[in-house]
């Protein structure tokens, strides 16, 4: 792997803002049990020029109600610490316990809301309240990779611990990633569909499809990861069929290295989505899901898909 997309010990901790409003540091990461019987993903999300952190928890399991924790309205963490704390006494914190190796994430006494549908969570009605904690670890399982135009990164992991759900205790024992984000981000600028899969030979597939509307302007980022080597994407192309709510009932993936081409047909196991409301009244649907993958070769896989929607600004 060049130079350019290498990750630096120090790259996991906080970074300075610059004076951008909706400059942000996002920690982010996801979980798919090794049996597909649950899956998760969580983020904290810091806009100290805001002063607010944006928390987001959501535990899936297929055929049963999707639980979520959210908040925009989490303090943020004082000088370089990463322990949200509410005035309720919801706590999350993250451990870097051993950068880029091991990574701990300990959320606790989350009001959490159970929607038996998933597109529910748009409108925040028809939710039954709930406690959620979760204990989970994700230990480095690959090689950290920095994409080259952003300053963003992804470990690919195993994930293990535990979710515990009014007071009734799940292990977790299974594989997903996590990430590193720093800069502006813009939710409502345009869109895109990011996605992470680990196949059953150990293969990892990491892409993210910006759509900016540029006729004949791909605009990509992606690596296929094998436990002997990280290639760059040199071509992508996501397309997907649009269910109700906006929510994709499946997905093709083409991802092309200076080596390989890799051919995926994903499926959606079970939402977890949010809304996104700025300040200034734009507000963007936000999809994602636990999956699994076959490739064109036989091999399969499962991981976490997700689609950026902005709605037409008021």
């Amino acid at each position: 792997m060049t130079a350019a997309h290498a990750v630096l010990p120090g790259d996991e901790a906080r970074h300075a803002p610059d004076a951008e409003d909706l400059w942000n540091e996002s920690y982010y990461c996801d979980f798919v049990k090794a049996d597909g019987s649950i899956g998760g993903w969580l983020r904290l999300g810091l806009y100290p020029n805001r002063r607010v952190a944006w928390w987001t928890a959501w535990i899936v399991r297929p055929g049963h109600p999707g639980i979520a924790s959210v908040s925009y309205e989490m303090p943020v963490p004082p000088e370089n610490g990463l322990v949200s704390e509410s005035e309720d006494g919801e706590r999350v914190e993250i451990d870097l316990r051993r950068p880029l190796e091991e990574f701990r994430l300990a959320a606790s006494h989350l009001m959490g809301k159970e929607f038996a549908r998933p597109e529910d969570a748009y409108s925040d009605t028809h939710w039954q309240p709930l406690l959620l904690d979760v204990d989970l670890t994700w230990t480095t399982d690959g090689v950290p990779y920095h994409y080259d135009l952003t300053t963003r990164y992804e470990i690919p992991c195993l994930v293990t611990g535990t979710v515990t759900i009014d007071g009734e205790t799940l292990t977790v024992e299974g594989q997903g990633q996590r990430d590193h984000s720093w800069g502006v981000r813009d939710w409502w600028a345009f869109g895109w569909c990011w996605c992470s899969v680990r196949l059953d030979d150990g293969t990892r597939v990491h892409l993210a499809d910006i759509r900016m509307g540029i006729p004949d302007m791909p605009v990509f980022f992606g690596y296929v990861q094998t436990p002997g080597d990280v290639l760059p994407a040199t071509a992508l192309t996501v397309t997907e069929e649009l269910g109700a709510h906006g929510f994709p009932s499946t997905a093709r993936i083409e991802i092309a290295t200076s080596e390989q081409g890799i051919g995926l047909d994903v499926t959606p196991a079970a939402f977890g989505p949010v809304l996104l409301r700025n300040d200034d009244g734009r507000t963007s649907r936000f999809p994602r899901a636990m999956v699994t993958c076959r490739a064109d070769d036989g091999r399969s896989g499962a991981g976490w898909i997700e689609w950026n929607q902005p709605e037409p600004a008021p």
